[in-house]
């Protein structure tokens, strides 16, 4: 089973459940359900239901496999969400397919500004999980700025260069790779935690290769940016 790669998107429709879904005899699983197929279910952000789908697991994998989805469950990360089947073989597929279920979670390409954020904060996380502090991994947009902002074309216009950024950050909240924080005081600088759902989306074989694909995302940046002058 492969995991997707950054330059995936992944959706979470706002689906209604039919009536036949949610019973009087099991609430907890159209519930779980209905909470599944909007977005992400983070064991600290609603721990009650987090317990509900560690009881029911099997039943909700059963009910969404129906669906052409499967259950994505981290229990050390604390996070679940649903995503499109994935196969080992394209015969797989192919057979699959033959059934033709239409797909409930869209899957569209990044920009590379987005995707290259998305690689260096997955490198990020990493690094902060090796040197075995801290548990959750906090930084400022000053921080993020200076982590992408040596592999973007060189910009003589540095307001201009930070709001640029802060559109591929607010991109990636948007896509729940990081959670903005409240800030202390009127006048700090925003703070982002980086959701470790990312290692599900960055997997380990995408992240050996890193140095390589980094190299072919900066000279994919800087055409861009020639060909725009």
């Amino acid at each position: 089973m492969t995991n997707m790669t950054p330059q995936d998107e992944t959706r979470f429709p706002d689906q209604e459940l039919s009536d036949n879904v949610q019973s009087p005899a099991q609430p907890d699983l159209g519930s779980l359900l209905v909470v599944l197929l909007k977005g992400v279910l983070y064991q600290d952000g609603d721990a009650r239901r987090w317990s509900n789908l560690l009881n029911l697991q099997n039943r909700v994998r059963d009910y969404v496999t129906v669906l052409g989805l499967e259950l994505i469950l981290d229990e050390a990360e604390g996070y679940a969400f649903l995503r499109s089947r994935q196969f080992d073989t394209v015969e797989d597929e192919q057979a699959d397919n033959s059934d033709a279920i239409p797909r409930l979670i869209t899957r569209r390409q990044l920009s590379f500004p987005v995707s290259l954020l998305l690689a260096l904060l997955r490198k990020k996380l990493a690094e902060f999980d090796a040197s075995g502090g801290e548990t959750r991994l906090v930084l400022t947009r000053d921080n993020i700025v200076e982590l992408i902002r040596l592999f973007l074309p060189d910009s003589s216009n540095e307001a201009r260069l930070v709001d640029q950024i802060e559109r591929h950050i607010n991109k990636v909240v948007e896509l729940g790779f990081l959670r903005r924080l409240k800030s202390t005081t009127p006048t700090s600088q925003p703070s982002y935690e980086v959701r470790r759902i990312i290692k599900a989306f960055v997997d380990a074989q995408w992240l050996s290769e890193f140095d390589a694909k980094l190299e072919t995302y900066r000279q994919q940046l800087l055409n861009r940016d020639i060909d725009s002058e």
